[in-house]
């Protein structure tokens, strides 16, 4: 297994270590010479050994490049990031859930073997694990041993239920991810169970937070504010100042990916906030999202249009820049705002919200100024 990632990244060269945080940026040059040392069977070069040793205490010193180096191609393509959606099935219920229909449904694996390909060609380095529930996806162990082999920095999105599992746990500490973000539903076990809506969901989570943690992998939470839970905020952020990771807070409530409603009695009203403006972002440019049928979009919101990676291959993802351009343009109601510039909510997520008949203070803050 490589020691050290050498990879182009959005115009720049980066060398990255599995399951760190640190990094450091490379002249091209340096890439290139890592790249015809690798190709010609050669040791590390004194500068390499020296970098990786300061920074990941790692020593390569008379090691062949070809053996602790993945150096990955550069690729036409102008894409760092993406997001990988395995599949749409959870074994919990919440009732906020934005995927609404969770179908246990997914690609067969040489789809999913010639998918991650593809992102690798697309020059994806950074990639989501996501789901529904990743976990407990059939596939997870082959789709994550299969990225970090191609050289991908992994990140799981979990509801940790399943972290305690020993076959997942020696997965995830032979081949550390760069991080694992868990959510959060609750600090007890009624309002817990109450929005997952499976008894027992509460002491697996406890369970998986406890096992992961002893085990010193990367954890990062997400407290997700609802009316089940809403008064439990300040016992959310006590558990994770506990184990002292760093945590995110998410209070507003979407509709699900089809536009619909049934998500939004959820939200906790106290909790709704106000949002910073969009200012635009790299959706469908820098990064794309694939859902657990190949399709590829701009994000996990702006899901239409959409490329057939299967079907077009990698040389389709040029046209998700047309596609973003389009889809995240002010539209319809909102083309002649003259607060449209400060408003905080991108145009997918608002036609979501249109689709929903949601309450326009639900998503624009501008509803009276208007």
């Amino acid at each position: 297994m490589h020691e050290v990632i050498a990879s182009p990244f959005l115009g720049n060269y980066l060398l990255v270590r599995p399951a760190s945080r640190r990094g450091v940026k490379a002249p091209r040059q340096r890439y290139t010479e890592l790249a015809e040392a690798s190709a010609g069977g050669l040791v590390c070069p004194d500068w390499l050994a020296a970098t990786v040793r300061q920074t990941w205490q790692v020593d390569l010193d008379g090691r062949r490049v070809r053996d602790v180096v993945l150096v990955r191609r550069e690729t036409a393509y102008g894409f760092g990031r993406a997001s990988y959606e395995l599949n749409l099935g959870c074994n919990y219920d919440c009732e906020h859930c934005y995927l609404g229909l969770k179908r246990f449904e997914g690609l067969s694996w040489p789809d999913r073997e010639r998918a991650l390909h593809m992102l690798r060609d697309a020059g994806v380095l950074w990639l989501q694990l996501t789901g529904g529930e990743p976990l407990i996806d059939k596939l997870f162990p082959d789709v994550y041993r299969l990225a970090s082999e191609l050289g991908m920095m992994l990140t799981i999105s979990t509801n940790g239920s399943r972290l305690a599992n020993p076959a997942i746990l020696d997965l995830l500490t032979s081949a550390r991810p760069y991080e694992i973000v868990v959510s959060v539903y609750g600090a007890t076990e009624a309002s817990y169970d109450g929005l997952t809506r499976r008894p027992g969901s509460f002491r697996k989570f406890r369970q998986g937070l406890a096992a992961a943690h002893e085990a010193g992998l990367p954890l990062h939470l997400n407290l997700i504010v609802a009316r089940h839970n809403a008064d439990e905020v300040d016992e959310m952020r006590a558990l994770a100042e506990g184990y002292q990771l760093p945590f995110d807070e998410y209070t507003n409530i979407s509709p699900t990916i089809y536009g619909g409603a049934e998500t939004l009695p959820a939200q906790s009203s106290a909790h709704l906030r106000t949002r910073k403006p969009f200012t635009g972002c790299n959706a469908g440019h820098t990064f794309f999202h694939v859902d657990p049928h190949g399709k590829a979009s701009i994000c996990k919101v702006g899901r239409d249009p959409h490329v057939d990676l299967l079907a077009e291959g990698v040389d389709g993802l040029v046209r998700l820049g047309g596609i973003a351009d389009g889809l995240l343009a002010r539209q319809g109601g909102c083309s002649g705002c003259t607060l449209s510039g400060t408003c905080g909510t991108c145009m997918p997520l608002v036609t979501l919200y249109r689709k929903a008949a949601a309450s326009p203070s639900a998503y624009c803050q501008h509803t009276e100024g208007r």
